[in-house]
């Protein structure tokens, strides 16, 4: 049988006069049903291949990618992710799922359309629980990981997937985190096995919403434990914030799952040797997870606050506009620009995602005994200056180099 790009190279080389007698209008139309069919015999394809990829999806979850369940855990799988539900705080207790290149090309569009899990036989939270409650209803795992299968992103909308989340973290920060992932998988090319939960606890406050339905758990915290299980060289990694607004990037609330493991008392990974379990659970390597092209690629942590007295990182920078004040942060990039005949120095982030800059103007570059767009470069150091504003990204532009020091000698002579 010819494949379908062959037969589609075949009529584009067939000219028009081998169609015997037929007039134009006949063979226009014989073209249309053939290329109609053509089309029908491509979504078949497209319908069978998607519903072995979730095959092999459920395959490997079942394998290697459940957490260890517990007396009375029931687990529902549906078309690419598995879940145990939590009928006390309706909602999941984790949700399990494998994010995989084909998300790069995915194009379905959101559908918004939240449903009960008919599956879940306890029932699950309704759209009563939640409209108008001042929380979002956030998906734990991403509709956007399933853009490229509808039944699979039709069942991120069910109750069953859904935890409230307070609006400023589930499209702030938790937004980047699923971002964070799906850019490893798309600059990596390979896929990454994700668990997510609310943090479930005796005590949780409810949403106390007049005509709810359900008594939903508000999470003080929720979690996401991430590994990359194929090859032969594992790892893994995971974050836990709290459910409130996050100033810092997704990178500074990374930790082992081995201290999820602690905090939730849920063990991760079950099914995997004893080795390999323990040696990744113990990872905390942000930099292994920015693959080559990855815009984020070699960004690092935001120092750690408190800094010493009349410090602060590139984050706090911003309450601080138009003031003296002295910033510290890891310069990750530096550039030199004929236009503005100035260097820039990036902190923390590369350029155009960073929170802070500093500039270093052509007519000051006397005033440096070294060259700072090289030699600065990959140092924890601290700029002190007027901290102003430009493109909503707070600056500091140095005069000399007595403005400048590294980190270390910084807080070593505070």
């Amino acid at each position: 049988m010819r494949s379908f790009a062959s037969l589609l190279v075949l009529f584009a080389l067939v000219p028009l006069t081998s169609f015997g007698q037929y007039d134009l209008d006949q063979q226009l139309k014989r073209i249309e049903e053939q290329n109609a069919k053509l089309q029908e015999q491509q979504k078949i394809m497209v319908a069978r291949m998607d519903s072995a990829k979730l095959a092999i999806i459920r395959r490997d979850l079942n394998k290697i990618g459940l957490p260890r369940l517990e007396a009375g855990d029931e687990v529902i799988v549906h078309a690419a992710h598995m879940l145990v539900y939590s009928e006390k705080h309706e909602q999941p207790k984790w949700v399990a799922h494998i994010a995989v290149p084909d998300l790069i090309t995915g194009n379905l569009a959101r559908i918004d359309s939240f449903s009960p899990d008919p599956m879940v036989k306890t029932g699950t939270a309704v759209t009563a629980d939640y409209w108008n409650s001042g929380y979002d209803r956030g998906h734990l795992v991403p509709s956007a990981d399933m853009r490229w299968n509808l039944d699979a992103m039709k069942a991120t909308y069910l109750y069953s997937n859904i935890s409230p989340q307070v609006p400023e973290l589930n499209r702030g920060t938790w937004a980047e985190l699923e971002d964070w992932g799906r850019r490893y998988v798309n600059y990596s090319k390979r896929r990454i096995f994700v668990v997510t939960g609310p943090v479930l606890r005796d005590g949780l406050p409810t949403m106390q919403k007049a005509d709810r339905q359900n008594e939903v758990s508000i999470p003080e915290y929720f979690f996401k434990v991430i590994a990359d299980l194929d090859g032969d060289q594992p790892k893994a990694i995971a974050f836990v914030m709290r459910n409130a607004a996050q100033e810092y990037p997704p990178i500074s609330y990374s930790v082992t799952v081995d201290s999820v493991e602690a905090f939730t008392g849920i063990d991760f990974f079950p099914a995997l040797d004893d080795a390999t379990e323990n040696r990744i659970e113990a990872m905390r390597e942000p930099k292994d997870w920015y693959a080559q092209g990855d815009p984020f690629f070699g960004e690092v942590e935001p120092l750690k606050a408190p800094l010493p007295k009349g410090m602060f990182n590139t984050v706090q920078a911003k309450y601080h506009i138009g003031q003296t004040a002295t910033i510290c942060g890891t310069v990750v990039s530096s550039r030199k620009t004929v236009k503005a005949k100035a260097i820039y120095l990036n902190f923390d982030r590369m350029h155009p995602h960073q929170d802070f800059y500093a500039t270093i103007w052509e007519y000051n570059g006397p005033n440096f005994s070294y060259d700072p767009e090289v030699f600065l470069v990959n140092k924890k150091i601290c700029v002190t200056g007027k901290v102003t504003i430009f493109d909503d990204i707070p600056r500091i532009s140095i005069n000399n180099e007595s403005e400048v020091m590294l980190y270390d000698e910084a807080v070593g002579g505070r």
